[in-house]
C-alpha cells in the first residue's frame, strides 16, 4: 500500500493583481464569505436570496424583477441565457471585437444556432450603424456582444444597441463582466433585454457565480419551454409546448421557479458565493456607481499617462477604452513574458499576457475594483520602470510615477 501524501495548508503569496482579471478580492467580501452557512431554505437565507435581488436592480440600474444569481463562473450565465432562449436554426448576430465575441459565438453555436458573426480589427468597435446594417439584413432572434472585452481593452458603446434590436424584433444580450460597475450600463434606460456578469473583475470578488437580470420579454420566450422536473413537479402542472431546454442546471425557467415565491427546489445554492455576491454589490452601491465609475476613470487616466512617461505606446481606440484595463504595447526587443515574470518573482505584481493576433505584442495591465487605487497603480508603474531598467530599456527616470501623480493631483487626491 502506497502511502498517503499530505500537503501543507493553503499559504498562497501575496500577490497585487493588476492584470485584466480576477483582482486581489476587498477584505469585506473575504469576511462575508467567512459567515456561517444556513439551509438554503432557511428564512433567514431565503431572505439573503431576496435581498441579493433588491441589490442587483440597483448594480444593474433595472426594474427587472427577474435579476439573481446563476451558480458558475460568467460562462455559466451566458450559457443559462442561450440555451434556455434558443433553439436550432435560430439566427443568432454576435458583433466580434475580440476573444469574447468569439466565445459567445461558440456557445450560441453549441446551442444549434445559425450564427452570423460581422468583425472590426482588434483594438476597435463598432459604429452603431454597423450593427444596425447587419441587424435588418440578418433579422436574428438574439444579437449578443460583450460591452468591455479584456482581449482587446476596449468597450463596445451600447447606448443606441438595445433600441436597434427592439425596431427589429431581437433579443440584446450583453456579457458585461469585463466592465460592469467600472463603467455605466443603465440596463433599463438602453433598453438591454439580458446582462450577466461575475464578480471577478470590478465587482471586486470572487469567481464562481453569475449575476444575471432579464426583462419580462425575455421571461415570456423562456416560459414557452417551461418544464419542471418530475421529482418536484406541483400536482397539475402542464408542460409548455416548446421543446424542453436541453440543460437541468442551466434551465432559466427552472431557476425562474427557484428565485421567485414559489422556491421550487432546483440545486443545493452556494451559500458563500451568494454572501460574496451579496457583499460585493452592498460595498458597490455604498460608494455609489457614479463614484465607482469616476474612480475607474480617474485610475484609466493615470495609468495611461504613466505608461506614455515611460515612452511606452498604448494599444487600441484611446476614445472607447475600457477604464479598468489597458493595453500597452510591449517594447521592441523585449521579451514580454520575461518582464511579467520579472514583476512577478521581484514585486508580486501580476500584469496580464496576451492572446490571439495580439499575443506577443501587448500587455495588458488592470486597475479594477478592489484594486482601483492610487497606491496600487503607483506602485505598479514604479514596478514596471525598474523591470524594463533592467532589460536596458530606455525611459525617463520615475516618468511613469510622475505624469499618473499629476493625474492625481489635478483631481484633487
Amino acid at each position: 500500500m502506497s502511502s498517503s501524501e499530505i500537503f501543507d495548508e493553503l499559504n498562497p503569496p501575496p500577490r497585487l493583481m493588476m492584470g485584466p482579471g480576477p483582482v486581489n478580492v476587498d477584505p469585506r467580501v473575504l469576511n462575508a464569505m467567512s459567515m456561517p452557512l444556513l439551509g438554503q431554505f432557511d428564512p433567514a437565507f431565503t431572505e439573503y436570496m431576496n435581498e441579493v435581488m433588491v441589490l442587483y436592480r440597483q448594480v444593474f440600474q433595472t426594474k427587472n424583477r427577474w435579476t439573481f444569481l446563476i451558480d458558475g463562473t460568467a460562462r455559466a450565465a451566458i450559457e443559462t441565457f442561450m440555451v434556455s432562449t434558443i433553439e436550432p436554426g435560430d439566427k443568432v448576430l454576435v458583433p466580434v471585437f475580440g476573444r469574447f465575441g468569439h466565445l459567445l459565438t461558440e456557445i450560441a453555436e453549441r446551442c444549434g444556432a445559425d450564427v452570423e458573426i460581422i468583425e472590426v480589427e482588434w483594438g476597435n468597435v463598432f459604429d452603431p450603424q454597423q450593427i444596425e446594417d447587419a441587424v435588418k439584413r440578418v433579422r436574428p432572434k438574439v444579437v449578443a456582444l460583450c460591452q468591455g472585452d479584456t482581449s482587446t481593452t476596449v468597450a463596445q458603446p451600447l447606448a443606441a444597441v438595445g433600441e436597434i434590436c427592439s425596431r427589429f424584433d431581437a433579443f440584446s444580450y450583453v456579457d458585461a463582466t469585463a466592465s460592469l460597475v467600472g463603467m455605466d450600463l443603465p440596463v433599463d434606460k438602453w433598453k438591454i433585454d439580458c446582462v450577466s456578469v461575475s464578480l471577478q473583475k470590478c465587482l471586486a470578488g470572487p469567481p464562481g457565480i453569475a449575476p444575471i437580470t432579464f426583462n419580462d420579454r425575455v421571461a415570456d420566450l423562456v416560459n414557452r419551454r417551461k418544464h419542471i422536473e418530475k421529482g418536484i413537479r406541483p400536482e397539475g402542472f402542464e408542460a409548455a409546448s416548446g421543446p424542453m431546454v436541453a440543460s437541468n442546471y442551466f434551465d432559466l425557467g427552472m431557476l425562474m421557479d427557484y428565485w421567485s415565491e414559489a422556491r421550487l427546489n432546483h440545486h443545493t445554492e452556494a451559500t458563500s458565493m451568494l454572501y460574496a455576491a451579496r457583499e460585493c454589490a452592498r460595498v458597490v452601491l455604498k460608494e455609489g456607481l457614479q463614484a465607482g465609475f469616476d474612480r475607474h476613470a480617474l485610475a484609466s487616466k493615470a495609468m495611461v499617462a504613466g505608461l506614455e512617461g515611460l515612452g511606452l505606446k498604448v494599444f487600441g481606440d484611446k476614445t472607447n477604452k475600457m477604464p479598468n484595463v489597458t493595453g500597452v504595447y510591449i517594447p521592441d526587443g523585449v521579451d514580454g513574458e520575461a518582464i511579467r515574470s520579472e514583476m512577478l518573482h521581484d514585486f508580486g505584481i501580476e500584469i496580464g499576457t496576451s492572446f490571439g493576433p495580439l499575443h506577443g505584442k501587448i500587455w495588458r495591465i488592470g486597475a479594477m475594483g478592489y484594486n482601483c487605487q492610487k497606491h496600487n497603480i503607483l506602485t505598479c508603474l514604479a514596478a514596471l520602470e525598474t523591470i524594463l531598467r533592467q532589460h536596458s530599456v530606455s525611459m525617463p527616470a520615475g516618468g511613469g510615477v510622475d505624469a499618473a501623480l499629476a493625474e492625481y493631483r489635478a483631481a484633487g487626491q
